[in-house]
């Protein structure tokens, strides 16, 4: 470590994002991408904003609230974007976790949790999931912590019934409950209509998956207007032209154009259940999923070796060297072309 760097930060483990190589042409099926373009009417809204990138962008980005807001069937001041949903989840962390209440979330779960935690030096506690890799409610109950629950989960891709998000937040009065639904569209239930109900209830999603955005870094946020006014003050105290031109009207744009959307994850969801289907069929364990992806892993094959003679065979899936799910890869739902080289190739490698 230079010695100019922070003592205090001197054992910070940053998160570790998916390989985005240069090496070679793959079928990249590691970061949980859309395989799918932007919607025609994005690729419009960019094209007729790029003459305006002289100009600060709106800090208050009403635009694109309103667009999501209108989509989601909330009020525009029940909505906050950010730079991706990584920095609404870092304004949650500095606006709502203090030194004596400390944070919650899942010990196999969005790798930027335990990341926050120690950026913004808080006391963090990894709740183990149960034996077949789901959240139990039960140990969220009563926490007295922030708690980061991301639902459907990554990298298992299960997800939490709506009852049971429910009774975690109103099992919480004291503190604030983050639903982090960057997967929720391939088939999760959403807890955005929980926000009028409770005020301790953040709902964080994402443009990187169904609405074919991971290059525009767009998040959100959906809550009562009083914890969105907070997450603002710590906005405009931190980057208050967090969204570019582009990006605003990026994303409203996805939003409006609700017949791509739909066809799109309604193409992925297909096309992950026969993937599903043809790696149980050839002797693989896949967790159920609602998600963009599957975590699956085949009995007595080393999931380091699958990924490693996949890249060899220019596909690139994700592993985690964590002990529990060191058997799994993560694999992303591409398109059906895709899909089938994979399937291929997994069967050619296990034989």
């Amino acid at each position: 470590m230079g010695r100019f760097f922070s003592k205090r930060l001197s054992g910070l483990l940053p998160y570790v994002p998916g390989e985005q190589p240069q090496d070679m042409q793959y079928i990249k099926l590691n970061t949980n991408e859309s395989p799918f373009p932007p919607s025609p009417k994005v690729m419009e809204a960019v094209s007729a904003e790029s003459g305006k990138l002289n100009l600060y962008s709106d800090p208050e980005c009403k635009v694109l609230n309103n667009a999501i807001a209108k989509a989601l069937g909330v009020e525009s001041d029940m909505v906050i974007s950010g730079n991706g949903s990584d920095e609404i989840l870092a304004f949650c962390y500095m606006a709502f976790c203090d030194d004596d209440t400390g944070v919650c979330y899942p010990d196999i779960s969005y790798g930027f949790y335990p990341v926050f935690k120690d950026v913004f030096f808080l006391d963090g506690k990894a709740i183990p999931l149960t034996d077949d890799f789901r959240v139990d409610p039960d140990d969220y109950i009563a926490s007295g912590r922030t708690a980061f629950i991301a639902n459907p989960n990554a990298p298992t891709g299960i997800s939490l019934c709506l009852d049971d998000v429910e009774r975690i937040v109103k099992c919480n009065p004291d503190n604030i409950v983050v639903i982090d639904e960057a997967y929720v569209d391939f088939g999760g239930d959403t807890a955005v209509p929980l926000t009028y109900k409770y005020d301790n209830l953040i709902v964080v999603r994402t443009f990187s998956k169904s609405r074919n955005l991971a290059g525009g870094r767009i998040g959100f946020a959906v809550a009562q207007k009083s914890l969105i006014d907070e997450l603002n003050k710590i906005k405009f105290s931190f980057n208050p032209y967090n969204e570019d031109r582009l990006a605003i009207v990026a994303g409203a744009a996805a939003m409006e154009d609700d017949e791509y959307f739909k066809k799109c994850t309604g193409e992925i969801i297909r096309v992950r259940e026969m993937t599903a289907a043809e790696l149980k069929n050839i002797g693989f364990d896949v967790l159920p999923s609602k998600t963009n992806f599957l975590f699956a892993k085949k009995e007595g094959f080393s999931g380091e070796k699958l990924y490693t003679e996949l890249k060899k065979r220019g596909i690139l899936v994700r592993h985690f060297k964590t002990e529990r799910i060191k058997d799994f890869v993560r694999i992303t739902i591409g398109t059906e072309e895709q899909m089938n080289v994979l399937l291929r190739e997994v069967k050619e490698i296990i034989k």
